[in-house]
């Protein structure tokens, strides 16, 4: 095993560590003390720590934040002194990279950190983005520092198939580097990509290495010191929570806390993007450091070890995570400052060459919605861009390898930029440029999963509505073209949604559905906290630019959809009766984006029997949401309907959006016919269906959507048509009944609608 001293590599033989050997054994826990405050008497072992910087050399296309966080190394190392320090990493360096870093395949990221002289990480499961073959072949030979993993293993053996530790030398001490890496990384990298590996448990690996580091046996390796490096750490809420409740919640940090070796000096973790800096009991009694410093470059963690030189063992520790801070002139004069800076400029540079890479086109814009004042990013307002954003999430999750999912989800305000059709640089109309692309998607959020109750979700749909003293009222929610649902704008918090459902079907309470979307969201952004209380939370490590370019890439041209998939509904029906009148208005026809059509009409069908033609009164309607286009809608129910669950649709035109009410008839046996308009079944399949729902009797229909059609037919003995969908699995199959919304559930011509929707009314 090679040695490190301050860089330079050298193998240590066995007459070099004879005192070592002599004073082997287990670590005594040592005790707390403020940073700076190590006894003078000690020798003070001063370790930097990096977690989860996931290339932030730039964020913002001008590097100030890789040269801020430079200049925050650089500095903290002169101020301790060189020779008394060393830069480590518990992981995830690379992957899930802002645009400059991650166009250029993470290279610069890794010469930075070349520059800054680390010298020995973990791996973190985003080491594992481009498979074991890339991390071993291409970032190895790239990287200055060693790569380690302690419980990274040949498949079916226990051969490592990483390096597990280094020693490196600090203020004349042998401090050994274990790393180890979250075991969940198979389900958070491509399959394929390690297929020949078994990842183990990381304490056990620890355990195992830093034994084998302090018995005495000069042939093993040993160390006066032994720190950890895991990748994995305290979970969501650690920022706010403490030691003691982590360790009550279990799980892997619950094991790195309580098992992880008395060998064991110092503890270092990442994976989960916490900030803290805790003491932690150790098994020999007093306590050691355990410590995170959030992620993407926003601290610096700074770990000071002071070593007895008398009985060989640290006895004082102190911990804290440094802020990063603002570049100084003592930095611009730095050597290993302008190395890293010169570095983050070229990567800018090289960064907007690749951005003028064309990747796909639009056939016209595809915008947020545009304010009263003309502004964008209107954020209370469905648009064409949040659903096709919605809509590129799940199509991403659903290609071959990847975990699938049930339904797509967008915050509105992480679209930061708009799909123009005209030409923003030397690009033709209609095309689309790699940094056009990625200015939509800037903060480089990784690709999440996480499975949700019908429950849950119709209570996510409530929490656009946001708490009180929020900055804004309301944030819609960017869906994928399979969601729909209707609400009642002037009811109570909590009670707004009426209706939902999910590739035709009303939405089930009881069942499970997969959600995905990025990390931000995922993990609760925008107070959308009830995401925080789902299941089996997965970090797919696809970053959400490239998600988005690959669905141009694959896709000869997207089109803008204006229908809407939420519509407003006050005085919603439940009961229809014969020979009753019936009213109710319907609002929030109209999307505001660039080129939205604007509604001059509805037609109003129960199940295949149109009942007249509407007006649509234009305008801005107040409210929380706002929104345009509204209809009041009154018509005597017909003799003749089939008694029994039935759907009330609204479908208007131009635009085709399509609102769906689960209604029961209450009276009629024979064909129907309008009392305003036609009485047959013919219908705008463009439209959105909010709900599905069943009627009794027998009917027939057929309906049309750009290159798709759909028959139905239904009995008293049937329940509801198949409904094809154009993605495999999901929940729906489970059957859907249950829901606590009251939806009457059936089959009929809605159902068979929604379907054809979903198959033929994809974005292209």
């Amino acid at each position: 095993m090679s040695v490190k001293k301050r860089g330079a590599s050298l193998l240590v033989g066995v007459g070099a560590i004879t005192a070592l050997v002599a004073t082997a054994g287990a670590a005594h826990a040592a005790d707390p003390v403020d940073p700076g405050g190590i006894d003078p008497a000690l020798t003070t072992v001063n370790l930097l720590n990096i977690n989860d910087f996931h290339g932030r050399i730039d964020d913002d296309n001008t590097g100030e934040l890789g040269k801020t966080f430079a200049c925050t190394v650089v500095s903290t190392r002169a101020a301790l002194g060189a020779d008394s320090t060393a830069l480590l990493s518990a992981g995830d360096n690379i992957g899930a990279s802002p645009f400059t870093s991650s166009s250029q395949e993470d290279g610069p990221t890794i010469s930075f950190l070349n520059a800054l002289g680390l010298e020995a990480t973990a791996v973190g499961n985003h080491e594992f983005d481009r498979g074991f073959s890339d991390l071993t072949g291409r970032v190895d030979q790239a990287a200055d520092f060693d790569q380690l993993g302690a419980n990274v293993y040949e498949r079916g053996t226990t051969t490592p198939a990483l390096q597990e530790y280094e020693v490196i030398e600090v203020s004349g001490l042998q401090v050994a580097v274990i790393g180890a890496v979250t075991r969940q990384t198979p389900s958070l990298v491509s399959p394929q990509g390690v297929a020949g590996l078994d990842f183990g448990d990381p304490v056990e690996a620890v355990n195992r290495v830093a034994a084998q580091l302090k018995d005495g046996d000069a042939t093993n390796g040993e160390a006066d010191i032994v720190v950890a490096e895991y990748h994995e750490g305290a979970t969501a809420g650690a920022d706010s929570s403490t030691l003691a409740q982590q360790v009550a919640a279990g799980g892997a940090f619950a094991d790195i806390v309580q098992d992880t070796a008395d060998e064991v000096d110092a503890i270092f973790t990442g994976h989960t993007h916490m900030d803290y800096a805790w003491d932690a009991p150790a098994p020999g009694g007093g306590t050691r450091p355990i410590i995170q410093t959030g992620s993407y470059a926003s601290n610096l963690g700074q770990v000071q070890l002071g070593f007895d030189p008398a009985t060989r063992k640290v006895t004082q520790y102190s911990a804290t995570n440094v802020p990063t801070g603002t570049v100084t002139p003592e930095c611009e004069a730095d050597a290993a400052y302008t190395s890293a800076a010169q570095v983050v400029d070229d990567a800018v540079a090289e960064a907007e060459v690749l951005g003028r890479t064309v990747i796909g086109t639009v056939s016209d814009d595809i915008t947020t919605a545009v304010k009263t004042d003309g502004g964008r990013d209107d954020r209370q307002r469905e648009s064409t861009l949040g659903n096709l954003t919605a809509d590129i999430w799940l199509d991403a999750l659903n290609q071959p390898g990847r975990p699938g999912a049930d339904i797509g989800i967008m915050n509105p305000g992480g679209l930061r930029d708009e799909l123009r059709h005209a030409p923003t640089g030397d690009e033709a109309p209609g095309e689309v440029t790699y940094a056009e692309a990625a200015s939509i998607n800037p903060f480089a959020n990784t690709m999440m999963t996480v499975d949700v109750t019908g429950a849950q979700f119709i209570t996510l749909l409530e929490q656009q509505w946001q708490p009180e003293g929020s900055s804004r009222p309301f944030l819609k929610l960017g869906l994928s073209d399979n969601v729909t649902y209707t609400y009642d704008p002037d009811a109570a918090n909590g009670s707004h949604i009426t209706s939902v459902a999910v590739d035709g079907q009303p939405i089930d309470e009881a069942a499970t559905y997969t959600v995905t979307s990025g990390s931000f969201l995922i993990g609760g952004g925008d107070n959308f906290t009830v995401l925080q209380e789902g299941a089996n939370a997965k970090d797919t490590g696809l970053i959400d630019t490239d998600a988005f370019v690959s669905y141009f890439e694959r896709n000869a041209s997207v089109d803008p959809d204006f229908r809407k998939q939420a519509v407003a509904v006050s005085g919603q029906p439940s009961e229809l009766t014969a020979g009753d009148e019936v009213s109710f208005t319907v609002s929030g026809l109209d999307m505001t984006s660039v080129d939205s059509p604007t509604s001059t009409e509805v037609e109003v069908f129960v199940g295949d029997t149109s009942v007249g033609t509407f007006p649509v009164t234009a305008g801005l309607i107040d409210g929380v949401p706002t929104r345009n286009g509204s209809a009041d809608i009154t018509f005597t129910v017909p003799d003749g309907l089939s008694a029994g669950a039935a759907t009330l649709r609204v479908v208007t035109s131009p635009g085709g959006t399509e609102a769906s009410l689960p209604v029961t008839v209450t009276a009629g046996t024979s064909t129907s016919t309008s009392t305003s308009g036609t009485s047959t079944s013919s219908s705008s399949t463009s439209g959105t269906s909010t709900s599905g729902s069943s009627t009794s009797g027998t009917a027939t229909s057929t309906s049309t959507s750009g290159s798709g059609t759909a028959t139905s037919t239904s009995d008293d003995d049937v329940t509801g048509p198949v409904v094809e969908t154009d993605r495999p699995g999901g929940p729906m199959d489970a059957g859907i009944a249950g829901s606590g919304l009251g939806l009457l559930l059936a089959a009929g011509i809605a159902l068979a609608l929604a379907g054809v929707r979903r198959t033929a009314g994809r974005r292209h």
